[in-house]
This record gives structure tokens, sequence and C-alpha cells, in this order.
């Protein structure tokens, strides 16, 4: 066979190929985007921005909101946060199988989740924050086990936390603050060694912190368990190996816990990137160490006020440095308040 045979053999084979290949995108498109057009036709919004511009004679990769891959051009990010629309989430949009981020926050949407959003196995970020949903944490959430930030924030789930979030090995992010959930937090929670942020504040979570709290959060950085109903007393048996191995810590906050007693843990003050402590509206007793400053350099918010701590208000305080909010009210230390830190009680 010479060249041009075998050229024009070759072309025959890929232009086919090509024909193919392209109407296998297309409908794959066109999936795409009669899901979305499903989920606009179950939404209201100001001035009809998505009716508008959604339309099935326009290119769904130019919509509002959307952006598609370079690659495949499917549909890989739905943006529609701060939109003021309302409706319902429909089932739909489990239809998207190559969404890797969802983002719905700061709308009005009510209702439950629909189980079809379980499909989306390579979403990376879901945020569903400031809405009005409800129901249960949905069991599916474990089919995505890609997810890396979890934000569902302020909005009215009720419940408990599921056991099963421990199967998202990846999760980075984990915000579940200001619903109605309720029950004990679940250990599982504290297995997830990937998470970076955990926040359940403003919940209705009641029982004791588990004693290997930090036993599996080697990069956690912020913890946020502030007003809820928890009781007993700080983990100590966690203490120094496991809170001192917290090494990225930069926020705790645990304030407002009701029941919550004991003594605030030493190596607590040795965590070296720690830059708001606050414990406060607490029972907690005890004295600070002296030399509580003396391993904080990045401190910059101390709350400690509303419990019952005692002795005297260390005189090396002025040794944090950075330190720019100071609270140590409604306590029991003596009266006599070190130079050092004169200033923030001006």
């Amino acid at each position: 066979m010479n060249y041009n045979a075998c050229f024009h053999l070759l072309l025959g084979l890929f232009i086919p190929c090509s024909v193919v290949c392209l109407a296998k995108t297309a409908k794959n498109l066109n999936s795409d985007q009669f899901a979305l057009l499903e989920f606009k036709d179950r939404i209201v919004g100001p001035q009809n921005v998505l009716a508008n511009n959604w339309t099935a004679s326009t290119y769904v990769c130019n919509w509002i909101g959307v952006s598609c891959g370079i690659l495949h051009k499917r549909v890989i990010a739905l943006n529609l946060t701060s939109m003021n629309l309302r409706g319902t989430i429909p089932p739909h949009l489990g239809n998207l199988s190559f969404l890797l981020s969802l983002d719905l926050s700061s709308n009005h949407f009510y209702g439950h989740l629909p189980k079809e959003l379980g499909q989306l196995h390579r979403l990376r970020i879901l945020r569903l924050s400031y809405n009005r949903l409800n129901g249960e944490i949905p069991s599916w959430l474990e089919n995505l086990q890609r997810v890396r930030r979890q934000k569902m924030k302020n909005n009215n789930f009720t419940g408990t936390i599921l056991e099963t979030l421990v199967n998202m090995s990846n999760l980075e992010i984990l915000n579940l603050g200001f619903n109605q959930l309720s029950i004990q937090v679940p250990s599982s929670i504290f297995k997830i060694s990937s998470l970076k942020i955990i926040n359940l504040s403003s919940n209705k979570l009641s029982g004791s912190l588990p004693n290997d709290l930090c036993q599996h959060l080697p990069k956690l950085e912020r913890l946020y368990l502030s007003w809820n109903e928890l009781s007993g007393n700080i983990p100590s048996s966690q203490i120094p190996e496991e809170i001192g191995n917290l090494l990225g810590l930069e926020l705790l906050n645990i304030q407002a816990i009701k029941g919550l007693t004991g003594q605030i843990p030493t190596s607590i003050f040795n965590i070296s990137s720690l830059k708001t402590i606050d414990l406060s509206n607490n029972s907690l007793s005890g004295s600070l160490p002296n030399d509580m400053c003396q391993h904080l350099p990045k401190l910059e918010r101390l709350y400690l006020n509303k419990n019952e701590l005692s002795g005297n208000i260390p005189s090396t305080m002025g040794k944090c440095n950075n330190l720019q909010n100071l609270s140590l009210s409604l306590n029991q230390f003596t009266r006599i308040i070190p130079r050092s830190i004169e200033l923030y009680f001006i």
C-alpha cells in the first residue's frame, strides 16, 4: 500500500470517529442543559435573571453561574450564590455527572436535599449555607468521598450528625454551625484526619467530648463548638500528646458550653500557632500558668471571661506581644492587675 492510499485510509477512519465523539459530547452537554433547565423551572428570582439568560437557544457554557471543562465541555461548576433565588433543589442536579463545585449559598432554598445529589461522585466543593434547608443530614453524603469543603451552616437541619461522615476521607472543612442538630457529637467526626476546620457551633448538641478528641486530627486549624449543650470536662487524657500535636491550630472556640467544667489544659498554652482562644461562658476552674504567653507569639485574642478561674493574673501576660483583645472579667482572680496588661483594662 502506497503512502497516499494509507493516508486516505487513516483519514477515512479518523473522520467517522471524530463525528461520533463530537455527537457524544453534544449529547452529554445536552443532558447537562436539560438538568439545568429543569432546575430553572423550579425556582424564582428577582428580575428573572435565570429565566432570561438560561434558554435552550443559547450555549449552556455561557449561562450565568455555569462553568464548563476545557476538555470535555461538560458542566463542572454551578455558582449561584447570593442571587436571592427561592425554591426547592430538584433531583435533576444529580445528573450533572462532571460537577466539581456546587454553590447555592446565601439564597432562599428550602425543603430537603434530594438523594440524587449523592450521584455527584466527582464533587469537590458543596456550599449550601444561609438557606432554609431542613430535614436530617442525609446519609448519601458518604457517597461524596471526594468532597473537600462541605458548608451547610445557617439552615434548619435537624437530627443527628451521621457516623458515616467518617468515610469522607478527603474532607478539609466541615461547617454545620447554626442549625438544629441534636443528640451527641459523633466521635467519627474527630477521626477524619484530613479535617482543618470543624464548625458545630450554635446547635443543640449534648453529651461530652471524646477523650481522644485530637488524636486523629493532625491538620486541625480551627475548632468551633460554642453555644451547644455539651457537658463534662474538657478531655484531659489527650494532654499533652494530642492537643500539643495540633501544630497548625489557629482558633480554639469552645465558649458557652453548658455544664463544661474542669481546669484549662495547660498544653493549650503551648500551641504556638494559636491566634484566638475563646473559652468564655463556661464553668472552668483553676489558675492560669504564669508562663502562659511564653509559647503564644501569635496570640491576638484571649477570652476567658465568665468562668470560675482563680489565683493571680499572670504577671508575664505582657509577653503576648500581639495580644489585641483580652477579657478576664467575671472570674475569681485576685484584684491585683499586672502593670504589663493595665492598658487592657483602661
